[in-house]
């Protein structure tokens, strides 16, 4: 969990600092090179004391010793821990410090080994220029990850079950790395006379007993369990609630033989974990998952806006109404987001759907009717064709949706979901599903949750490309399109 994302990201950061200094090492060459000719042109005939660098192509091979020297000294100034807490004075003399080590390195390794086409003036612009660019780089950084946690994207929602003093170093640790992006909800007891007190700051919101309300009126990500031994016997039903409704659950004690979850060891600072989750995939395979969904959705915007802005002309033109339709639909652990469409129906189509209820198609609580009368003619063509969906690439781009995952149900119909349904919440929403590869409206609603379930619980990035070569002809022949 957070030790897995701290992993991740150290990694990136440290790709980013090698690409960083390597780009540097590269504007250093040709700004010296440059200089080199401008003495050449006698602009300065006073000054001829800069040549060119002597075998130019020996200066790449020191690449790899100065990599190195940078991760290593980088590292040792503690660049690649916490570094949100961390002043951005302290972050600058840190990489300041680490250029100084650096530059000993390579100043070293030219006497050791006799280098003596090495340039000190190339050194010298190396060390301003690769420091600057590094300094820049964290700033930028830095900036980005602040302002997005404050507008909250960054964040977590963390219900925590213990009162104990376990549970009170836990939240500590939550309230001093904010970079964690850990929100605590509140804390579960089992003591009812417990209700409303404040512990470490956090308040007592509920008992075992109160934890599936809470799991389905709350946005809730994960579950911590940080409870005594003699709780143990007690928290089998909140596990299976969690596991029902696909939410991932963390204990610092014992596990269970849950049936769908899957087990994951780690820590904090120490503290051993045993993680409960459903849906599978490492970090890593997420993150491309992420990537591969803004380059689609950024792509398709970009290749769309012809297409775009015709069919806002058409909509506009043949029926009364906003061109885009917009609509707030159940996301991620319930999280509620507003969903864009092209609209396809007339402008008052929702206030008609009571009275339409009864010739609806779709057996449980998702509404699906054939020949539906408040549909446009062009609305009709826009569903068959799957050109409806369009906007949702910004939903993407946003990251409220994924290209691919589970349809994005309205929050009525989540609230009529039994607990065995709500555990398709437990993966993004997406564009494309089993359910739109295999039949779309063909499908009915118990195998529709089926197939959800079934994408949540064996998810992979090849699953993710077979779906997405199966939904190319289903939207191109209109397969179940309605």
């Amino acid at each position: 969990m957070i030790r897995e994302r701290e992993q991740l990201f150290r990694k990136l950061l440290m790709v980013l600092d090698m690409l960083v200094v390597l780009l540097a090492f590269f504007v250093t060459f040709i700004l010296r090179q440059h200089m080199h000719l401008v003495y050449r042109l006698d602009l300065f005939p006073e000054k001829q004391i800069i040549g060119g660098l002597s075998n130019p192509l020996k200066y790449f091979n020191m690449l790899p010793l100065v990599l190195f020297a940078w991760w290593a000294s980088l590292s040792a100034s503690g660049l690649y821990e916490s570094f949100r807490r961390k002043s951005f004075f302290e972050i600058t003399w840190g990489i300041i410090k680490s250029g100084f080590f650096t530059i000993i390195v390579m100043a070293m390794t030219e006497f050791i080994l006799k280098l003596n086409f090495v340039s000190r003036s190339f050194i010298g612009f190396f060390f301003v220029i690769t420091c600057l660019a590094l300094i820049i780089e964290r700033f930028l950084i830095v900036s980005v990850l602040r302002c997005i946690r404050k507008k909250g994207y960054n964040s977590k929602n963390i219900l925590l079950v213990g009162t104990g003093k376990r549970a009170k170093n836990f939240i500590k640790l939550v309230h001093k790395h904010n970079e964690w992006g850990f929100r605590v909800l509140g804390l579960i007891d089992v003591d009812r006379d417990m209700l409303g007190k404040m512990i470490s700051g956090e308040k007592v919101i509920g008992v075992l007993g109160d934890i599936s309300k809470i799991l389905d009126e709350k946005v809730v990500d994960e579950v911590m369990f940080i409870v005594p031994r003699s709780w143990l016997s007690m928290i089998e039903k909140s596990l299976l609630a969690c596991e029902a409704r696909g939410i991932r659950t963390n204990i610092a004690a014992d596990f269970f033989n849950l049936n769908i979850a899957r087990s994951i060891s780690t820590e904090i600072e120490g503290m051993p974990l045993l993680s409960f989750q459903t849906t599978i995939g490492a970090e890593w395979q997420l993150l491309l998952k992420r990537i591969f969904d803004v380059t689609a959705s950024l792509t398709g915007i970009i290749l769309s806006l012809p297409i775009f802005l015709v069919l806002i002309i058409m909509i506009k033109s043949m029926s009364r109404g906003p061109a885009i339709f917009k609509q707030t639909r159940s996301g991620l652990n319930g999280r509620k987001f507003v969903m864009y469409k092209f609209r396809t129906m007339v402008e008052d189509a929702e206030t008609k759907r009571a009275e339409l209820e009864k010739f609806n198609n779709m057996n449980g609580p998702a509404f699906k009717m054939h020949n539906d009368p408040r549909v446009t003619r062009f609305g009709a063509f826009l569903r068959r064709t799957s050109l409806d969906e369009l906007p949702q690439l910004f939903n993407v781009l946003k990251g409220e949706m994924s290209i691919i995952g589970p349809r994005p149900p309205l929050p009525s119909e989540v609230e009529k979901y039994e607990i065995w349904q709500r555990r398709r919440l437990s993966m993004k929403p997406g564009l494309t599903c089993l359910w739109q590869a295999n039949g779309r409206n063909n499908v009915d609603f118990d195998k529709w949750m089926k197939m959800d379930l079934e994408y949540t619980d064996t998810w992979s990035l090849s699953l993710d490309f077979k779906i997405l070569l199966k939904t190319i002809p289903a939207v191109l022949f209109s397969v179940g399109a309605r």
